[in-house]
């Protein structure tokens, strides 16, 4: 009998393991909200972990490796967390400022630079240490500052720093 007709189902149940989320080498500083995210995020990779398991032979395997793959990256974000002062200088930007600056159209946008695991740009949560965050990190009112993207180097003016009021 051929092989190709013998045990079809052998790889019927075999998961993929996940590729492993990276881990910034970056100093992991966070804004207290940004510990907060963190922890409700290991507590709920746990929580689907235990539901998972109780199930035993029924759990979804695949999901199962996948919320272990997630909770080993969470918990050691959370574990190597850095905690910033909050940010309440108003001259100077640092982790946590809320920033307005123009570019050279004159558009203004508002930002809070944040943590890389909070970091949310729809929102205006910006990483400090993407372009734009290393850019503005340490900027007082009025400077003007050169952020280095890929697509091309913009100049922008800090018109504005206002501190951290919390979540």
């Amino acid at each position: 009998m051929s092989r190709a007709f013998v045990n079809e189902d052998s790889n019927a149940e075999q998961t993929s393991q996940p590729v492993e989320r990276l881990v910034s080498e970056s100093p992991n500083y966070v804004t207290a909200h940004g510990l907060v995210q963190l922890q409700n995020q290991v507590r709920a990779l746990q929580g689907q972990h235990r539901e998972q398991t109780e199930l035993g032979e029924k759990a979804d395997k695949q999901r199962l490796v996948n919320i272990e793959r997630d909770l080993r990256y969470y918990t050691q974000r959370q574990q190597s967390a850095l905690v910033v002062t909050p940010a309440l200088s108003t001259e100077k930007v640092q982790i946590g400022s809320w920033v307005t600056y123009a570019d050279e159209h004159d558009h203004r946008q508002r930002v809070q630079l944040v943590g890389e695991d909070q970091a949310d740009a729809a929102h205006g949560l910006i990483n400090w240490g993407s372009p734009l965050g290393r850019a503005l990190l340490g900027a007082q009112p009025g400077d003007e500052v050169l952020c280095k993207r890929p697509a091309g180097d913009q100049l922008i003016e800090i018109l504005e720093i206002e501190a951290d009021a919390g979540p």
